[in-house]
């Protein structure tokens, strides 16, 4: 491994051939008195490298992602005043690669009473004719989340540097009768059309602490009329921040059209966890938990949020990025989410440092040697030959994050933890640990996958929790790949 800064601000994605991708989870809080447009990038060598972040100032959710006239566009929440969350925004930026980015102008700031205090998340649709289309969550002056429209001005500029919004915003508001609390009722996600022709789309809400997706349906994407159930709901789910609707194929990496339905296609519905089941007759069937992920904040791309505190984002004059892209499937099965990064990060590939394959014993660290430079795209492959001795999985042991935090990387186990080292440095005081542990269950082998940051960044304050998920793979049956992009 590289002798490399151990600041944890370097962040990394960890993406497992099975599905599994770390996110880290946020609360907003507002720090109006810390604002200030006087923020710098100048010297900033924890900034990452190819991980999508404007040059200054504060980010979260991707919004709208979408292909227009040859090009990516990606939308983002922002704050155009000062590195903290507040006075937020739809920044615009794209891409012929989905690698490098040009920046534009705004493309969504406040201008009507439905949105005079932030524009927030939402999704773009492509209607016909290919006509763009963005659903989003405005504050109205009443400080109420409220559902607006905006439309491309031009749509011969491929850039789409120009929106228009509808002027019968606000579309769909909460209501005395539907008892949904006006600051919990945000995130419309991209719509799909249904075999009646009418357009769909679900808005994340609660009552009480039942999580739902609100369902509303329009003839014309402009007047929309709550459906009387809504999509799905789960008591104790608490709010849906930025649910996500959308089908996939079985087995196939292709993408799918949103109204796409029928043999060979699944939906799956995200919000704090994903749901992967059938669309039957406009409605959503259930079919099994297939994923647990810690708040993306969409189906293609997620927020990374650093974990760092108001201060320190002050002082370093940015917070927040953006994930790698990923493709999504399911797998033959059609149970199991799949999520890879885009083939287009592999053109980032230089120099590239090939390890034979080796023995490693318990109690071992291998040094790849070659490697200097603080960015880099590993991809390792572990191969287990003996079980003879493995831990056995208590059943208690069902919260894979507790596990994790249990047993991190420096606690020994008959099989694990094994893994990786990243951002280590010279004698490995600091380091982030991703790692894989194999439990012995009642029918199987229970592979448990880790990333503790315990030993991270140990000069700073930073959250530094450890993340844990169960993954479904037989490891008698087949290696374990990690792949960790580290920018």
């Amino acid at each position: 491994m590289a002798n490399s800064c151990a600041w944890l601000l370097c962040l990394f994605s960890v993406l497992l051939g099975h599905g599994f991708v770390l996110q880290l989870e946020a609360s907003h809080h507002v720090y109006r008195h810390l604002e200030s447009d006087q923020s710098t990038t100048a010297n900033q060598p924890y900034r990452t490298a190819y991980h999508f972040q404007p040059p200054k100032n504060w980010m979260n959710d991707p919004n709208g992602p979408m292909i227009h006239k040859g090009l990516y566009h990606l939308f983002y929440q922002y704050n155009p005043y000062g590195a903290v969350w507040g006075h937020i925004v739809w920044a615009h930026s794209t891409s012929t690669d989905l690698i490098n980015w040009t920046p534009h102008d705004p493309a969504i700031y406040p201008t009507q009473e439905s949105d005079i205090n932030g524009c927030w998340s939402g999704s773009a649709t492509i209607l016909p004719r290919s006509k763009p289309a963005i659903l989003y969550t405005g504050i109205n002056r009443q400080n109420q989340q409220v559902q607006n429209l905006a439309v491309p001005k031009n749509l011969s500029d491929p850039y789409l540097i120009e929106w228009v919004k509808s002027p019968n915003n606000a579309l769909m508001a909460p209501t005395a009768m539907n008892k949904i609390n006006s600051s919990s009722f945000r995130d419309p996600t991209t719509a799909w059309q249904g075999p009646d022709g009418r357009w769909r789309v679900i808005i994340g809400s609660k009552r009480d602490d039942r999580g739902m997706a609100i369902l509303y349906r329009s003839k014309d994407f402009v007047h929309w009329l709550e459906a009387k159930h809504p999509l799905h709901s789960a008591n104790g789910s608490g709010m849906w921040e930025c649910p996500d609707f959308y089908p996939v194929s079985v087995g196939i990496q292709n993408g799918v059209e949103t109204s796409m339905v029928g043999l060979g296609i699944k939906h799956v519905l995200k919000w704090k966890m994903i749901l992967v089941g059938d669309m039957i007759m406009g409605s959503f069937m259930l079919q099994r938990l297939s994923l647990i992920v810690l708040r993306p904040g969409g189906s293609l791309w997620g927020w990374i949020n650093e974990s760092t505190n108001a201060t320190i984002d002050i002082m370093k004059g940015w917070a927040g990025i953006q994930g790698i892209p990923k493709s999504l499937w399911l797998d033959k099965s059609g149970k199991q989410l799949v999520q890879w990064p885009v083939v287009e990060i592999e053109k980032l590939r230089v120099n590239q440092v090939d390890s034979p394959s080796k023995v490693l014993n318990g109690g071992s660290v291998l040094e790849v040697s070659g490697i200097t430079a603080t960015q880099a795209d590993v991809d390792i492959a572990f191969e287990i030959n003996e079980f003879d001795k493995v831990d056995v999985l208590d059943p208690s042991w069902t919260n894979p994050q507790l596990l994790c935090s249990q047993k991190g990387a420096s606690v020994k186990g008959e099989l694990g933890p094994f893994g990786l080292l990243v951002l280590a440095s010279n004698g490995l005081q600091e380091y982030t640990a991703v790692f894989f542990r194999i439990f012995k269950g009642q029918d199987k082998y229970v592979v448990l996958m880790c990333s503790d940051q315990s030993r991270s960044s140990l000069h700073l304050d930073y959250d530094k929790t450890t993340y844990g998920a169960f993954v479904d793979v037989d490891p008698l049956q087949e290696k374990l790949s990690l792949r960790s992009l580290v920018s």
